[in-house]
């Protein structure tokens, strides 16, 4: 049995009360005017023709498509489109069994590792070093594999801490999956929103045909109600067995939401780069909170939308988080809800 999801909990009971959020991990979501005003002509000549029926299974051919230019050595083929939190579902149903183990990046998004847990599989923490800006050390991982690893889950940019390992540590992860036939889930959803361009990693799925690689358009391109993400699966039979499963969850995506997220895609460029410029400002805003603040420190994020502070007194996070909404009307989360420190 699954435990409750204790970030999505937490958010149910504040984030449509609160005034101020301050720990949403989505960019600010676009309307669907503003949206539809940089479709190109393909796309809104399908929209305005769209037919509300069931949509094909894997995801529309063009959308699979337009996916698929994201990655070097990627075909629409091998590009599944679903809600992303079903497709680690999905994947993770797929790839393990009873008894398994996974080696999976801590703290993090609840249902990384917890449908692994719930399947029966003992989970492995890989968690960083704070002392060396949130890194997390492929030794590390190296000491957690065994034999009965069979899945190894990561997510960079990583949530919550913003962290973003070298190309160099990437690489050695890459290796160290590939070397023992393990294969690597690879969360990247924060992708593209780096805080300076040199440092973006390749997809995992373009250094391993083994390696899983998700994304989708609800953080980097700040359009999550379209619930339209995306897995890069390129060994055929996991393929094959992720659409067979998927028969079991939403079958289809909604037509409108996969026209939407074509038109985002397409205008990726437009849309990234109103993001980053907002992170930028942002994190200006916070690194000066942060200087005047010695109660908390700060561990600047290398990329994506959130960070990871400290909190230096006495008072437990979770009660100063309490008072933080309801005093202030401003929702943080404590990091209790990542299990991390609790």
């Amino acid at each position: 049995m699954m435990r409750p999801f204790l970030l999505e909990r937490y958010f149910a009971k504040h984030e449509f009360t609160a005034p101020h959020l301050l720990s949403s991990s989505d960019c600010d979501g676009w309307s669907q005017k503003e949206l539809l005003s940089l479709a190109d002509a393909e796309t809104l000549a399908l929209w305005d023709g769209l037919a509300l029926g069931y949509t094909q299974s894997r995801g529309l051919p063009l959308l699979r498509r337009e996916i698929a230019k994201q990655y070097r050595g990627v075909s629409e083929e091998q590009v599944l489109v679903a809600a992303p939190q079903e497709l680690i579902f999905l994947a993770m149903s797929a790839l393990l069994h009873k008894g398994d183990r996974i080696a999976c990046t801590f703290p993090g998004y609840q249902s990384l590792y917890e449908v692994a847990h719930a399947t029966g599989c003992q989970v492995d923490r890989w968690e960083p070093d704070e002392s060396r800006g949130w890194r997390f050390d492929p030794e590390r991982l190296a000491k957690l594999l065994t034999p009965r690893t069979k899945l190894v889950v990561v997510n960079f940019p990583h949530n919550p801490t913003g962290a973003l390992p070298s190309k160099e540590d990437f690489a050695e992860i890459v290796r160290l999956t590939k070397e023992r036939s393990i294969p690597l889930f690879s969360d990247e959803m924060y992708r593209n929103l780096e805080h300076d361009e040199a440092d973006r990693l390749p997809a995992a799925c373009e250094l391993d045909d083994r390696a899983l690689s998700l994304s989708g358009m609800s953080k980097s391109f700040g359009l999550a109600g379209l619930r339209i993400g995306w897995l890069v699966a390129k060994d055929p039979e996991v393929y094959r067995r992720l659409t067979e499963l998927k028969d079991y969850t939403t079958i289809c995506s909604a037509g409108p939401a996969e026209l939407l997220a074509l038109a985002g895609l397409r205008a990726r460029e437009t849309i990234l780069a109103r993001h980053r410029s907002r992170i930028a400002r942002n994190l200006g805003v916070l690194d000066a909170f942060f200087r005047r603040r010695p109660d908390f420190t700060w561990i600047r994020p290398k990329a994506g939308t959130v960070g990871f502070a400290g909190y230096n007194r006495k008072e437990p996070v979770a009660e100063f988080c309490d008072r933080a909404v309801r005093e202030a009307g401003v929702m943080v989360l404590p990091s209790t809800m990542y299990e991390y420190d609790a």
